[in-house]
């Protein structure tokens, strides 16, 4: 925000391409117009213009390993979780959206030593935000993954605005997450687009990451920018044969309706690849059996329902596949609500259990893992504006199918964090 002053001249115009509040001098008298349309050579001038601010989100993020106390919780008043992990030595580790799902965005990491009974203060934080930018530039999307390796992966993509036609995929890593003082590396940039899904390990040894580069363009001031992006624009699958070294392109499904992708890969038993993405219309799935170069035209999943928003699917260490979605049937749901883990024993044809994780409104945005016993781990958020809360569920394959704890270690609606700033704000709804 910012004031501007202007000796304006009889019958002189003013256009403004932003929201304003106009404060008039005694004497001043307005007349409202209807606006002069931009020629093409000013519409494309524009565009140039905010390409070249664009690039402000190609310089590379800090990673604030001391965040304290400028970043506690009772600074925060937002909460929308992005995602959570486990160490091999045990250690879970969580990160979540402060500020807003708006320009405003960025990210916070904190951790448990003691299987998400208590958390840390936040422990990492990644905020791009800028006094001396001329637009916010936010960290929105990612999420933490630990590798076949032991080491920990942060995700995460940034972007002038929410997102300003090209964004940006970057990845720092961890390879000592469970000491007590974790080292990171510094984040590189990768592709454009954002990533909130962990990579799937393939039988093959190939990591897959699943990569968004929007099929809409460029937000509010950076609409119509980058449109050489184009042909690239979709649901996108990235490779890396050498460890998550180096990343290829390797194919793309674009979605009818396109909105947020938040797409997630499978590898089915006969090696065939099946990807399930978010649409305004419902989950979407596309397959292919040539290792994600060439995917087949997207269809409905029979007997799957869900909300406008994130559900989470993932292979587990039985063969089984979990979902975890909203609504108490697989084919029903009433919004963000009644979130409920299932699984299925036939690649996903019929789903078996129904285990209520949390029942309440609010609810939503599901990630998760599963530890070498079994255990399986979800984090997800309430009310991000309000109460801003991030909650994490503890459970078993057999609490799935029983639809009720059973577990000696299975617990429910455990908080990870809660911003305890007062005023907290509405944001935008992903």
């Amino acid at each position: 925000m910012f004031a501007y002053r202007k000796t304006i001249a009889k019958s002189e115009r003013l256009r403004f391409r932003k929201l304003a509040l106009l404060v008039f001098g005694k004497e001043t008298k307005m007349e409202a117009t209807e606006p002069t349309p931009l020629t093409d050579q000013e519409t494309q001038d524009n565009i140039n213009r905010m390409e070249e601010i664009a690039d402000y989100a190609l310089v590379p993020p800090n990673l604030n390993t001391s965040p304290l106390p400028e970043y506690d919780y009772d600074q925060l008043d937002y909460g929308m979780t992005i995602g959570m992990d486990r160490t091999p030595a045990g250690r879970l580790w969580a990160c979540w959206v402060a500020g807003g799902d708006s320009p405003k965005a960025f990210f916070v990491l904190a951790s448990s030593d003691n299987d998400g009974e208590t958390w840390s203060h936040p422990r990492l934080v990644v905020d791009g935000h800028s006094k001396k930018l001329p637009e916010q530039r936010s960290v929105l999307v990612g999420n933490l993954w630990t590798d076949p390796l032991g080491r920990l992966w942060l995700i995460f993509d940034q972007s002038m605005d929410m997102f300003d036609g090209r964004a940006g995929v970057w990845l720092a890593r961890c390879d000592n997450p469970d000491a007590a003082e974790p080292k990171w590396s510094a984040p590189r940039r990768i592709w454009h687009g954002v990533t909130l899904n962990k990579p799937t390990v393939l039988s093959n040894g190939e990591w897959m990451l699943p990569i968004s580069l929007d099929q809409r363009t460029g937000f509010r001031s950076f609409k119509g920018c980058f449109r050489e992006l184009d042909p690239l624009r979709g649901a996108n699958v990235f490779v890396s044969s050498d460890k998550g070294e180096t990343w290829e392109r390797r194919g793309c499904v674009r979605f009818p309706h396109p909105e947020w992708h938040e797409h997630m890969i499978v590898e089915r038993k006969d090696g065939s690849l099946w990807m399930l993405a978010r649409t305004p219309k419902g989950p979407m799935q596309s397959f292919s059996s040539d290792g994600g170069r060439t995917w087949s035209k997207p269809t409905f999943p029979d007997g799957i329902r869900h909300p406008v928003a994130r559900f989470h699917i993932r292979r587990l260490a039985s063969g089984r596949i979990l979902l975890v979605k909203h609504g108490d049937t697989v084919d029903t749901h009433e919004q963000r609500c009644k979130l409920t883990a299932w699984f299925s024993e036939d690649e996903g044809k019929t789903w078996k259990g129904g285990l209520m994780l949390d029942e309440r409104n609010g609810i939503s945005y599901p990630d998760g893992t599963q530890a070498p016993d079994g255990t399986l781990y979800i984090s997800y958020d309430h009310n991000r504006s309000t109460d801003g809360e991030i909650l994490m569920a503890r459970f078993t394959e057999e609490d799935i199918l029983a639809r009720k704890l059973v577990g000696r270690k299975s617990k429910l609606k455990m908080l990870i964090s809660r911003p305890l700033k007062k005023g907290g704000r509405r944001n935008r709804k992903r």
